[in-house]
């Protein structure tokens, strides 16, 4: 059976997330789980950056008890790399942190350390994605561009690795004004069930059922239709 999936909106490796993240690694089934952090998506803003989200992520998981290893994938040769993905192949949690969605499925998709974390999922290590590593999850995620001076935005979206078909998450959701998350899901392919997940709050799910876990709400769009879900409530895709 494949391990569950959760999509987290934002908060990673913060304190508000120790319940929701203590409760993914009971789910592992293990004593001490085997935990793989990925700040891949944090590459392009520097160094620095990477190597704070690492930092983040080992302490925060090594504080619940599990044994922690920052996969250091930076570009697509690391990807490639037998011992990286040796590393995430191995992992009982594999947390996919947040960053840049685009970077992080460029440099994922069709690589070694992807067909690792589908191997690991598929025999029942869970999965974990955050803003980014969330959207990158999902079926489709959202690029948006601003570079043009006559338009305000520029909406595209991309094949995502499709760890949850026919979707796309909006994450960071409470921040976003609603006329304007409206206006993107209307932009969404047609048929993309659109998740707008809040910070602090994660949607947990197997096999089609989805629960709601954290501080905040869980939107689901399925076209114009609108759901809003709470810590506890369940839906379906």
């Amino acid at each position: 059976m494949h391990g569950p999936v959760a999509l987290v909106g934002a908060g990673e490796f913060l304190p508000a997330m120790t319940g929701i993240d203590r409760a993914l690694l009971e789910a592992t089934g293990r004593a001490r789980p085997r935990v793989a952090v990925l700040p891949t998506a944090s590459w392009p803003d520097g160094e620095p950056t990477f190597r704070r989200w690492a930092a983040m992520g080992e302490e925060h998981f090594a504080a619940l008890g599990a044994e922690v290893e920052t996969v250091c994938i930076r570009d697509r040769l690391d990807a490639d790399d037998p011992a990286c993905a040796q590393a995430l192949g191995e992992a009982d949690l594999i947390y996919l942190s947040g960053g840049r969605p685009e970077y992080l499925r460029a440099v994922l998709q069709g690589s070694a350390s992807e067909a690792a974390i589908r191997v690991a999922n598929a025999r029942g290590a869970v999965l974990v994605g955050c803003s980014a590593g969330a959207m990158v999850l999902a079926g489709r995620h959202l690029a948006v561009r601003t570079r043009r001076p006559r338009l305000p935005f520029l909406v595209r979206w991309h094949d995502a690795l499709a760890f949850v078909p026919g979707t796309a998450v909006l994450p960071h959701y409470d921040a976003l004004p609603e006329a304007l998350a409206a206006l993107l899901v209307l932009m969404a392919p047609r048929g993309t069930i659109v998740l707008g997940i809040d910070k602090d709050t994660a949607a947990v799910g197997r096999d089609g059922v989805w629960q709601v876990h954290g501080s905040g709400r869980v939107t689901v769009w399925r076209g114009r239709h609108r759901e809003r879900h709470r810590a506890g409530e369940t839906f379906r895709i």
